[in-house]
């Protein structure tokens, strides 16, 4: 199985970033973000009518003096990479991902159009919390011990395989489209909290070998720490920058 791509918020906000601090062009920004889909719109940008290309909607972005972006991965009780105001949160919350903008007091929230994406513009603070990376890094590889225990406990080769395959597949690189200015570690981190998260989602599609409730609830506990590393991980990856 290939690796679970990066979440759309997290292209956005790294290719966002590269290309305000100079280390892409406008054309490969948009192209990076855009990846396979069919195209991406943006709505509700404030000063301008309607909805925008994202090649145009970028530039006015960065006109209204976004100088960086961040994603944003919450859950309900755990708001990591999000600081207000709530309308923006319960929206980011509602679609399992966003991105903050910084210096510009703007968030957007994908939405999955077709084979396209409509990106919605709301307010939103750009001072956040953001996960230490060397600390979520730690914490990632903790909990994925752990979760590697606790999944060989519940034979999860006999009920899941494709989790057992993504599980050796940690040791292999992860082809992801980031940034050549992304610091090392941060690549590695976004590699490996990418894979995590695929093995979470492919445990928990259905209750595949999990015959009675307990086991059920023992695939969650052990499950549901590794995507919260895995989450933190990720908006720690896509918040680090190399200094210019």
């Amino acid at each position: 199985m290939s690796p679970s791509p990066l979440p759309l918020s997290a292209r956005f906000a790294v290719w966002f970033a590269d290309w305000v601090e100079g280390g892409s062009s406008l054309d490969d920004a948009r192209d990076a973000i855009v990846g396979d889909d069919a195209a991406h719109d943006v709505a509700g940008v404030p000063g301008s009518p309607g909805s925008l290309p994202l090649i145009l909607a970028l530039g006015l972005l960065r006109a209204r003096g976004a100088t960086g972006a961040g994603v944003a991965l919450p859950v309900p009780g755990d708001p990591v990479g999000l600081g207000g105001p709530p309308g923006f949160n319960l929206e980011v919350l509602d679609a399992g991902e966003g991105v903050v903008l910084e210096g510009a007091d703007l968030g957007l929230v994908p939405h999955r159009a077709g084979a396209g994406v409509v990106w919605a513009c709301h307010p939103a603070l750009g001072r956040r919390a953001v996960p230490d990376l060397a600390e979520a890094d730690q914490s990632l590889r903790r909990q994925l011990l752990d979760a590697g225990r606790a999944l060989a406990a519940l034979d999860v080769a006999r009920w899941r395989p494709e989790v057992a395959d993504e599980l050796m597949a940690l040791r292999r690189d992860a082809d992801l489209d980031l940034p050549a200015s992304m610091p090392p570690r941060a690549v590695r981190l976004a590699a490996l909290a990418s894979r995590c998260r695929a093995i979470v989602e492919l445990a928990l599609a259905d209750e595949g070998g999990a015959v009675t409730a307990a086991e059920a609830d023992a695939r969650r506990a052990a499950l549901l720490p590794l995507d919260r590393a895995a989450r933190h991980g990720l908006v720690a990856a896509c918040s680090a920058r190399v200094p210019r």
